[in-house]
């Protein structure tokens, strides 16, 4: 017998129902198993309901899961776009989609961006691939000394492919860019782009480290759009990104270990809560994107270890809506996704909680040492522009000053 473990949810809002099949055994809460768990006063649990990032080491084979954008195309407080993180017992880490919002997420998860450099996009709406350039950016502020790397699909144009957008984005930060030449490194800026043939079946995109990485078209919007598939140590992620129900999605993930899935919002709460006509809801609902019944028809057939819905508001007035409907085609295990909800997956058991995420987060310190910028890369300010400094020598000299002090360096104000 193995074990799905859910730990204990925040907001007493339902984030997921789950149904025992004859191989699977449901247990409460991370203590259940032991009728009277021996309990110290003053050491921490062997085992957390909710998980605080940067305190528990993975097991060499241990796969988590982090869900850090789970909502709509508009990114809101609650759930930014679409974006899961992860991690292995090897050391890797892999980001697929980065929507808009979902970067602050990866920032909560206390991960230096040294680890952060493995992207994978699905398609090129901006609620999968909007925070690109903050997680690039924000790489190079934070050290990372080596190149963004970044794996996405081809178009039936050239102008609507991976290479494409990376090179407009980059154009797009000429300013940004060039205001840091001179200020810190810039080594981080460059990104390697492998854009990949979208129309190629089970096509292995990545194989490192024991790590494989396919992918298998998908239908969404227009022609582009991908699913992704990792698998490592006898363990199967798969990710959807956006699609509409498939024949190759039906015939290479079944068996998942986790299989994540769009499962949009209903019709009836399209034009409820964002006033759509009652044939935009639909379309948008069941033909552009996958709806909670067909969402639980494509779990029953694939069978996943655990099933996992995201890409909708999950709010206490909507979800029983989506469970009710995913519950009329699958009866199997199933997550209700929100950001921040944490999946330990193993061999033997799947365990579902929420991380516990600060608010007042700082970039984690970087694995190496900080390089230096060049001086000669500086752009500066034009005469003009320079001509309007108002400078206050004795108030910059006395925080040169104070830090020197603080630090024991000797560093010169600028004359």
């Amino acid at each position: 017998m193995k074990a799905i473990i859910f730990g204990v949810f925040t907001a007493g809002i339902v984030l997921g129902i789950y149904l025992a099949t004859a191989e699977t055994k449901i247990v409460p809460d991370a203590h259940a198993a032991k009728a009277s768990p021996k309990l110290s006063p003053v050491k921490a649990l062997s085992k957390r309901d909710v998980y605080y990032p940067g305190s528990e080491d993975l097991a060499p084979d241990e796969m988590r899961v982090v869900a850090c954008g789970t909502g709509m195309p508009n990114a809101r407080p609650k759930q930014a776009a679409a974006c899961f993180l992860v991690e292995l017992g090897n050391g890797d880490k892999f980001i697929f989609d980065i929507g808009t919002g979902s970067s602050e997420r990866l920032s909560a998860m206390k991960i230096p961006y040294d680890y952060l450099d493995k992207v994978f996009i699905g398609h090129l709406h901006a609620d999968h691939f909007g925070d690109l350039d903050a997680l690039w950016v924000g790489g190079v502020l934070a050290n990372r000394q080596r190149p963004l790397r970044v794996w996405g699909p081809s178009g039936h144009e050239k102008r609507y492919g991976t290479k494409h957008a990376v090179e407009h984005m980059k154009e797009m930060f000429a300013w940004d860019y060039a205001s840091r030449q001179g200020n810190v490194n810039t080594v981080g800026f460059q990104i390697e782009v492998e854009e990949f043939d979208y129309t190629l079946v089970n096509n292995v995109i990545y194989q490192e480290n024991g790590v494989t990485i396919k992918t298998i078209p998908a239908i969404h919007a227009l022609d582009g759009p991908v699913s992704l598939i990792l698998e490592w140590n006898g363990l199967k992620f798969a990710f959807s990104s956006d699609t509409y129900p498939n024949k190759w999605w039906m015939e290479h993930t079944a068996n998942a270990d986790i299989a994540i899935h769009e499962c949009f919002i209903t019709p009836s709460d399209l034009v409820n809560k964002q006033k759509f006509p009652v044939a935009d809801a639909l379309n948008v609902g069941t033909q552009v994107h996958t709806s909670p019944a067909q969402f639980g028809k494509v779990m029953s057939e694939i069978t996943p270890r655990l099933a996992v819905a995201y890409h909708f508001f999950n709010d206490h007035d909507t979800l029983p809506g989506v469970m009710e409907q995913v519950r009329q085609t699958y009866d199997g295990p199933v997550a209700f996704a929100v950001d921040y909800m944490v999946f330990n997956i193993t061999k033997d058991d799947i365990r579902v909680r929420m991380a516990v995420h600060d608010e007042d987060i700082w970039p984690q310190p970087s694995i190496t040492e900080k390089l230096p910028a060049d001086p000669k890369d500086k752009v500066g300010f034009t005469d003009f522009i320079y001509g309007g400094r108002v400078n206050y020598p004795e108030v910059v000299k006395k925080v040169y000053d104070d830090t020197n002090k603080e630090f024991g360096t000797n560093v010169a104000p600028p004359q």
